[in-house]
């Protein structure tokens, strides 16, 4: 009997030291990559089970709420005057895209879409307007002219508005995979969609996730992989948004997909890229448009209103060299 039981608490030892160890051994990590909102995806993160599945189902829900291009997608049938009732996406990206056009004062705003599509940059063909159309337009553009009842539908001072959330539809889309992530219990991970990041933890080799921002330099084709900088960070949301991509030219002037709500007309000024560190990442984008609108006084105002808002500006200076706003809170990610 004494030897049965010495065997039973050898295996009950030997078991409980498996678990221990099983239980302190880190994960691998692993990475998912795709395709979504017509860019590509990379997600990296520690975790035994593979969740892509997963990720993709979330993000194709997110997908039939927010985008434009699909037919029977929450906003396109609100941009239809469709009767319908919003869901918790759409909610949460209006009432944050409003918050941010209300701290702005407008620089940012999601009922730009009748201009996007007409300046050529939009989900709808456009041709390149005269004056006078993008003074119609501008008739029913304006974020106040919008709003969202307690019962989830969408009111319009003016049938003609419509919506574009694709400024901050990146950035959302990054903090929905968080959150998912988050509910999973992983604490390691760097969700990348077309370049807008939410980071968290630590990178495979247990050190500050690195992410590099590029140098704006013309280049439509997205082949030019110069970098300006290189930021050492976690537990962040960031974004960029810049005019040296989605462009075209006229008459031998250049004109950027960025447009100026306040005039009609594409932006006309030195900022030539916005990034922005925030509390999450469709805050982080919605801001990175909003100083693209700005410019560079404007933006720089802003932060230092704003000294939870980190930015990275790069801009033209008179003599045509690039220039770099940098707020004091940016610094301490800017290691050697």
């Amino acid at each position: 009997m004494k030897k049965r039981n010495y065997i039973w608490l050898a295996f009950l030892v030997l078991a409980t030291i498996w678990i221990v160890v099983r239980h302190q051994r880190k994960a691998d990590f692993r990475t998912d990559s795709g395709l979504v909102f017509g860019t590509m995806y990379k997600i990296t993160y520690r975790c035994d089970d593979d969740l892509k599945p997963d990720i993709e189902a979330e993000l194709k829900r997110f997908n039939n709420s927010l985008s434009p291009f699909e037919k029977n997608s929450v906003i396109s049938r609100v941009n239809r005057n469709e009767e319908v009732v919003v869901d918790s996406f759409f909610r949460r990206c209006f009432d944050l895209s409003m918050e941010v056009s209300r701290q702005t004062d407008g620089a940012f705003d999601i009922t730009v879409a009748p201009l996007v599509n007409a300046w050529g940059f939009g989900f709808k063909q456009g041709r390149f307007p005269d004056s006078l159309t993008v003074d119609s337009i501008m008739s029913f553009v304006g974020y106040a002219k919008a709003s969202l009842t307690d019962d989830g539908r969408v009111m319009k001072q003016d049938p003609r508005l419509m919506l574009d959330c694709s400024a901050v539809a990146k950035g959302y889309g990054v903090d929905v995979v968080a959150s998912l992530l988050e509910r999973r219990g992983i604490r390691d991970y760097m969700v990348d969609i077309g370049g807008e990041v939410v980071l968290r933890g630590y990178n495979p080799q247990e050190e500050l996730w690195r992410i590099g921002i590029n140098k704006p330099i013309d280049d439509s084709l997205s082949v030019n992989g110069e970098i300006q900088t290189v930021l050492q960070l976690t537990d962040v949301g960031m974004a960029t948004s810049g005019n040296y991509r989605n462009y075209y030219y006229r008459d031998g002037k250049k004109y950027a997909h960025t447009i100026d709500p306040h005039t009609g007309y594409p932006v006309q000024h030195s900022v030539l890229s916005s990034t922005v560190i925030a509390r999450n990442c469709m805050t982080a984008d919605a801001l990175a448009t909003a100083f693209m609108v700005m410019g560079l006084s404007q933006a720089r105002a802003f932060c230092q209103a704003h000294p939870d808002i980190d930015a990275y500006l790069i801009y033209s200076g008179e003599d045509g060299t690039l220039k770099t706003y940098v707020t004091p809170g940016m610094k301490k990610y800017m290691k050697p």
